[in-house]
């Protein structure tokens, strides 16, 4: 909820201004990184960080103790997501990479906790900071194009490295130059063509993911400016973005299935 004596526009900007940290005339300085390629935004590093130690924890725990009789509660929802990741895997990638399925599941489940973080009322964890004297913090870190771009790169790099592991540098410069047309004067064209196709790859991923969990914290930042009267707009923003926060992950996983796919296709 705004503070009293702060404008709409004020309390928003406050909420979406990162906790951040940057060198600065040979020194570290906190939230004076306007214009600095080199800042770290802290919170976001610290959420998706933390959420990926949680993942690593809960499923590496689950994976010790696992057991062949009936499962418990959080035994059962791990497998039935690890088996649908499986399933998804089976039916698109059409080469034999033991990385591809760890990584699908891996994506899926860390980009789902990190989008889950939206649903936590905006106010609450920022207010909590506030008492222990961190003035700023955002909790989403798939609401910052640095994370999103981040893992869209990673991405990017590994279809990169398995097109020439797969195809060798011969075979991956001609995928760039003679396609889709298989003729000398046709090269400079199609060399425009893949190149912005394989551009657009880490860009769509990274801005896709980033502008829908961006919209959706900042229409649960215009609901809270409500006040009191928040709750049924937040409840009923929530209950709707819920599917946003599972289909965006899923969209983010399957894409890079199929990009690792098309990485090991031989033409």
């Amino acid at each position: 909820m705004a503070e009293a004596g702060h404008s709409a526009g004020e309390y928003i900007g406050h909420h979406l201004q990162n906790l951040t940290v940057c060198k600065a005339d040979g020194e570290w300085v906190w939230n004076h990184c306007d214009g600095n390629f080199f800042a770290i935004n802290v919170d976001s590093m610290f959420f998706a960080l933390l959420l990926g130690l949680a993942f690593l924890t809960i499923f590496g725990r689950m994976a010790r103790n696992a057991t062949a009789g009936v499962p418990g509660r959080v035994q059962a929802v791990i497998e039935i997501v690890t088996e649908f990741v499986q399933q998804s895997v089976r039916e698109t990638f059409s080469g034999t990479n033991k990385l591809i399925a760890p990584l699908a599941l891996t994506l899926f489940v860390w980009i789902f906790l990190m989008n889950l973080m939206d649903l936590l009322p905006v106010d609450w964890l920022p207010w909590a900071a506030g008492l222990a004297g961190v003035p700023y913090l955002r909790v989403v870190p798939t609401a910052d194009v640095n994370i999103t771009f981040a893992m869209g790169i990673s991405v990017f790099i590994l279809t990169l490295y398995y097109s020439v592991k797969m195809k060798g540098i011969g075979g991956f410069t001609k995928e760039l130059t003679l396609t889709p047309f298989n003729h000398w004067a046709a090269i400079p064209f199609n060399f425009v063509l893949e190149s912005v196709s394989l551009l657009a790859k880490p860009l769509s991923l990274s801005l896709r993911l980033f502008g829908n969990l961006y919209a959706g914290e900042l229409i649960f930042m215009l609901i809270a400016l409500l006040g009191l009267y928040q709750l049924p707009l937040h409840l009923a923003w929530a209950v709707f973005h819920v599917l946003i926060i599972v289909l965006q992950a899923f969209i983010f996983m399957m894409l890079t299935i199929v990009y690792l796919s098309q990485a090991h296709e031989h033409h």
